[in-house]
């Protein structure tokens, strides 16, 4: 039987760690006491050993399996009261207080405080009396039914075996600091399936049609849909991406369909938009629509709310033409609901339908226009294509040293491939004779290949034992850090900061090797790309990855481990899972399927420590909840926030990471000053413009996420962060307005990111000083991004007389009505990312740009609210400087292959010979656009993306694309793609 060990290590981590606090603390406890706690922390540190053997028999393959069931049994019990030893620790936290030894009178306020705290203190006591006599009882029960030492099948272990947990992760070792832009690669082995599928999305003759992609789990058929959608997604007036799965309701299909294709409010636009130019045409934005929890917008039910959303979809799609995605259908019964709910077209409508099962796609058969494709694993060729791609991707060298069984064995399944290619790439000690043994132990009842070409193929169970067998190879953290993949939906893309900012609040990443807590999990990050655990479909303009997927059957596999190691509990969502049987830890509230929605009023939630909802607040039985141990708490996005909700969170004493992004939030209450644990606190693109001096309490915060960056609205900070010289250990301060006595920020020496969104009452020089003074003494420290949004310009002009310039920066970005730029710029040779105002334009300061070596991405935005008059003079001088054209020089610029451009009039672009010789995408966003010449000179393009603003520049705008197309075909056809939105 196979074990679950990666979570249980890391709680028992977190918790060592704690009584070892506890215990230095003698003077908050019962006096005896001592001898209980330290007996526990030895036997849990006797345990701990245990699960570290067992993790290491587990990644070499062997299995325990005299006594399986009572090693699991075993391990639970383990599991049970290191969660709840933790559980008693935190809730002690904030009753007891310890005393200063140094303060005044301390023997005679010790005993008033003793007397004070009796009670409590005597309820502690009780509480670990009990825990160490559950903890003996463990350990006597483990002899009593001989739970014996883990050994390997020989008794002893091999050189490599369970290599990766054994000798543990190296994060130093591991970092990545290469930067690259995420580009959708061809599918290898669906040429022949595209060709045919194409010509039924573009055949005229029938005006309406579904087409059924039907295949095993794995096989590909959300690539090949994907890619049709993608590709003829412009042909039609709107678009729409869902995914059903196994447990969904037809009013949730509905309503995310619907909130993709109906018209939005302008600040819901401004809200899918992606910094300057990530706003593509609704069809575009549909992955991230696709995994919206869905039916969160409506409050009615039943009948009337599906009889309206029928009536919604008809009025919107009679005229229009449409095309829609829907992923993994799992009923017959639910497609053919969704298919009478989806109305006909006067122009032309296709449906893209994705099943296991074909039942499915018989469900309405012979209706004219549908037609049926059945995927089938890949032949040997492609499947060693794919496994080599797959294997460099994950940086793995060596392939001539792999056996052609680690591919064969996979039955052509491009998932099992491509994540065995993760595998390989991640062990490249393993030789030949091991990976050889590795596909005997994986399938010892066959000697046979798998797959195509008269092969059998893999049943289900088999390609969950390829996953798992990677999954376990997995050094002990990063496995936690990947069941903590669970909690998202199934199908979301999920921000790369977001996580890894959890995994920090939640304790699974530690500073190790000299490397700060933040580089440590996104090498933890990066890893699981590299495993292909996780793939990254997003791009941040800073070159790392921005967003990621999980497949869904890894997903599955990974939402089953969570659940039988109760490291956290689903509810709602894609999942058919059955409720837990113990206290729940973790909860994660994925609203989607209403019959499930009073799910939570069964459970034992007065130990949850982390909650994550997706949807409406309405479904939190906030009754339940024991807010003294709540110590994540994330309500990204939802719906239905109320006065009374804050209130609730101040109560969460222990809580280390709070998110309220995007939720109808209006003011913190000055009670957040009691949160003294908060390390991050996440306020952005809410209505919270003003921060209570009572946040200056919060000494252990460390990042304050405010504003929004697409309206430019800013936080406003107490005066008391500068008077008291307060929050000493903020890291990342963003989104922040700056006002006259708020400019001095010299003693925020561990600043990493300053950014700042309104600079506009500033004006006194005593003030431009200060803050110019702060990022040049910073700039010497941690500080390494800085964004400056000054309407006025007067601050930025006055960035050019500092002494001694941040050189360190990576990221940087200046925002106004600058035309020159800071003499010191050129002296920014770790600048990776630089986004300046469209004014600063001009042919000679791209000659200057082009000697920043390292610079990966250049933006020229256009960010003032209207076209004022004084914006236009200086793009008209800098036009007639240039003579008429912008140029850009052809040398330098090394390492540059993002080139944005956004303003409302862009003049003619002129590349040069061998200019950017390593660009590989070009993204225009215009109201008129004069010209793009010279496109053929860039050697690397892969992409040239046009987003017009207003049709009044159509005609001017196909011209160019018409010249670009003809200017950049290639002799070996490898032409960049030109992609027009409006």
């Amino acid at each position: 039987m196979e074990l679950v060990v990666g979570a249980s290590e890391a709680t028992m981590k977190s918790v060592m760690g704690k009584l070892g606090g506890l215990l230095a603390q003698e003077y908050t406890l019962i006096r005896g006491v001592n001898g209980d706690l330290q007996y526990i922390n030895d036997e849990l540190a006797s345990m701990q050993s245990f699960l570290r053997d067992l993790a290491t028999i587990s990644a070499g393959g062997g299995q325990a399996q005299s006594h399986g069931h009572r090693m699991k049994d075993w391990m639970k019990q383990i599991r049970d009261i290191t969660y709840d030893i933790e559980d008693c620790i935190d809730d002690s936290a904030h009753r007891l207080h310890g005393l200063r030894s140094d303060m005044y009178c301390y023997f005679l306020v010790n005993s008033v405080y003793e007397v004070l705290t009796w009670w409590p203190r005597r309820d502690v006591a009780a509480k670990i009396s009990v825990l160490k006599m559950r903890a003996q009882q463990i350990g006597e029960r483990r002899e009593r039914y001989g739970v014996n030492n883990p050994e390997t099948a020989g008794g002893t272990e091999g050189p490599h075996t369970g290599h990766s947990t054994t000798a543990g992760f190296d994060a130093a070792d591991n970092q990545d600091a290469s930067l690259q832009l995420v580009s959708m690669k061809d599918p290898v082995g669906v040429e022949h399936h595209m060709k045919e599928l194409e010509e039924w999305v573009t055949n005229d003759k029938n005006s309406c049609g579904v087409l059924y992609v039907v295949g095993f789990g794995g096989v590909g058929k959300t690539t090949i849909a994907t890619a049709l959608f993608t590709k003829f997604g412009d042909l039609f007036d709107h678009r729409a991406m869902v995914t059903v799965s196994q447990s969904s309701d037809i009013n949730a299909v509905l309503t995310n369909i619907k909130n993709q294709v109906m018209p939005q409010s302008s600040s819901q636009k401004q809200e899918g938009a992606d910094g300057i130019l990530g706003r593509l045409k609704q069809g575009a934005s549909a992955f991230a629509a696709k995994c919206c929890s869905a039916g969160t917008s409506e409050e009615t039910r039943g009948e009337t709310k599906l009889d309206q959303l029928k009536k919604d979809l008809k009025e919107h799609f009679d005229n229009n033409s449409y095309l829609v995605l829907i992923d993994d259908v799992w009923s017959a019964t639910t497609w053919d609901q969704i298919r009478k709910s989806l109305p006909p077209s006067k122009q032309r409508s296709r449906i893209i339908v994705t099943t296991r099962f074909q039942a499915v796609a018989t469900t309405r058969r012979g209706e004219e226009g549908d037609h049926t494709r059945k995927v089938v694993p890949l032949g040997i060729e492609e499947s060693e294509k794919l496994f080599k791609q797959a294997f460099f991707e994950s940086k793995g060298n060596k392939v001539d040293k792999v056996p052609k069984e680690v591919w064969k064995m996979c039955g052509g399944l491009p998932l099992a491939i491509v994540t065995m290619a993760g595998h390989v790439a991640c062990n490249p000690n393993k030789s030949e004779e091991e990976w050889l043994k590795v596909c005997k132990s994986l399938f010892p009842e066959s000697g046979k290949d798998h797959g195509k070409d008269g092969r059998k193929d893999l049943t289900q169970e088999e390609v969950g034992r390829i996953v798992s067998h990677c999954y376990n190879d997995m050094p002990a953290d990063i496995k936690t850090c990947s069941l903590y993949l669970s909690i998202f939906p199934k199908g979301q893309k999920i921000s790369t900061k977001r996580l890894t900012r959890r995994w920090i609040a939640e304790g699974f990443v530690a500073e190790k090797q000299g490397l700060s807590v933040e580089d440590v999990a996104e090498t933890y990050f990066n890893h699981l790309i590299r495993r292909k655990i996780i793939r990254p479909v997003e791009h941040s303009s800073n070159g790392k990855v921005k967003k990621c997927i999980v497949h869904d059957m890894v997903l599955e596999h990974i939402v089953a481990k969570a659940s039988e190691e109760n490291f956290i509990t689903v509810v709602g969502g894609n999942w058919l899972m059955q409720p837990p049987s113990s206290k729940v830890r973790r909860l994660s509230l994925q609203e989607s399927d209403s019959k499930r929605a009073n799910d939570t009023e069964k459970m034992n939630l007065s130990h949850v420590r982390s909650l994550t909802m997706f949807g409406s607040l309405n479904q939190l039985p906030s009754h339940s909840f024991k807010f003294g141990i709540v110590q994540v708490l994330d309500l990204e996005g939802c719906t239905g926030f109320k006065v009374h909700h804050t209130e609730e969170i101040c109560k969460m004493l222990l809580l280390k990471y709070l998110s309220l992004r995007r939720t109808d939030t209006k003011q913190l209450p000055k009670a957040i000053g009691k949160l003294e644990n908060l390390e991050t606190l996440d306020i952005r693109e809410t209505n919270v413009v003003e921060l209570p001096k009572t946040v200056c309490q919060l000494e252990r915060l460390v990042n304050i996420l405010g504003g929004d960056k697409r309206t430019r609205r800013a936080l406003k900070l107490p005066e008391e962060l500068n008077k008291k010289k307060k929050m000493k250990a903020l890291r990342i301060l963003s989104g922040i307005e700056i006002v006259g006595g708020l400019a001095d920020l010299h003693h925020l020496t561990e600043l990493r990111k300053l950014a700042i969104f309104k600079l506009s009452t500033i004006g006194d020089d005593a003030s431009f000083k200060d803050l110019s003074s702060s990022i040049e003494y910073l700039g010497g420290y941690a500080l390494h991004a800085l964004i400056i949004d000054d309407e006025s310009s007067k601050f930025i002009k006055s960035l050019d007389d500092m002494s001694s310039p941040p050189k360190f920066l990576v990221a940087l970005e200046l925002s106004g009505k600058m035309v020159q730029l800071p003499g010191w710029m050129t002296q920014l040779s770790a600048l990776s990312k630089l986004t300046l105002s469209v004014t600063a334009l001009r042919t000679d300061n791209l000659l200057l740009l082009s000697n920043l070596e390292a610079l990966f991405s250049l933006t020229f935005s256009f960010r003032a609210e209207k076209q004022d008059s004084e914006t236009m003079t200086i793009l008209a001088e800098n036009k007639l400087s240039s003579d008429g054209e912008i140029t850009v020089p052809g040398a330098g610029f090394k390492s540059l292959k993002l080139l944005r451009f956004c303003a409302p009039l862009l003049p003619v672009l002129s590349f040069s010979k061998n200019a950017m010789a390593e660009l590989e995408r070009l993204e225009l966003r215009f109201s008129m656009l004069e010209g793009l010449c010279g496109v053929e000179n860039l050697a690397e393009l892969k992409v040239v993306h046009l987003i017009l603003d207003d049709k009044d520049g159509e005609h001017m705008t196909k011209m160019v694309q018409r010249e670009v197309e003809g200017a950049v075909k290639r002799a070996d056809g490898k032409a960049p793609k030109i992609i027009l939105d409006q």
